[in-house]
């Protein structure tokens, strides 16, 4: 065994493992190094990213911006909480509404179209509630789907309309009603012209005859 020949081999080992260390540290280092901008980006706004909270509103929260929008809209928040037995007053019908169309149903909450459905679920002229999956039936002591159901059927027409453009205006701050389609004004009829007086023929005065001599 040549054992020279191996002694002269491990300066070059021994630089390529310091070489490898190396590049480990420094794609380390990079990586750290980018982690670090893309924080501060974000901190700093460059990333645009909105908060959670801010992309989905929560049904609570626009539940209560319906009630100061119609401050006669039914609160139906009698109902008592299972865990505290203390009444769920924040727990009320436009909330439950609101999450009965996002998640029992998963209708969009940005269309007239989908609400109406929702609302006619409601008055039974649609699809049927089931009072397993309604919204408060493992919260509340008391199922409150047939309570919001005979709320919602008391409302007049006017007023479930009303309800729809709150509703819709609330999670889509750009829409605007439908304008009112107003029928054009009657064409003014042009004036017929004013007829001239007819001139009476002129009656034979003394002393015409003498016009017709020579």
């Amino acid at each position: 065994m040549n054992f020279s020949r191996i002694f002269q081999l491990f300066p070059t080992i021994g630089f390529y493992n310091r070489l490898r260390r190396s590049l480990k540290l420094t794609i380390a280092a990079s990586v750290g190094l980018c982690l670090v901008v893309l924080a501060a980006s974000y901190q700093q706004g460059g990333l645009n990213l909105p908060p959670a909270s801010a992309q989905t509103p929560q049904p609570q929260q626009i539940g209560q911006q319906v009630y100061q929008a119609l401050p006669d809209f039914p609160l139906e928040n009698q109902y008592v909480n299972k865990e505290t037995g203390k009444v769920a007053t924040s727990n009320t019908l436009a909330s439950r509404l609101i999450r009965y169309h996002l998640y029992v149903k998963g209708r969009l909450p940005t269309f007239r179209l989908d609400w109406k459905l929702t609302l006619a679920d409601y008055l039974g002229a649609n699809e049927y509630i089931v009072e397993g999956i309604y919204p408060g039936y493992d919260v509340l002591q008391t199922n409150p789907a047939s309570g919001d159901r005979a709320a919602i059927k008391r409302l007049n027409r006017n007023q479930r309309d009303a309800l729809i453009n709150v509703l819709v205006k609330l999670f889509n701050p750009n829409y605007q009603d439908a304008p009112t389609s107003t029928s054009p004004a009657p064409s003014t009829p042009p004036a017929s012209p004013t007829p001239k007086p007819q001139s009476r023929p002129r009656l034979p005065q003394p002393g015409d005859a003498d016009l017709l001599k020579p």
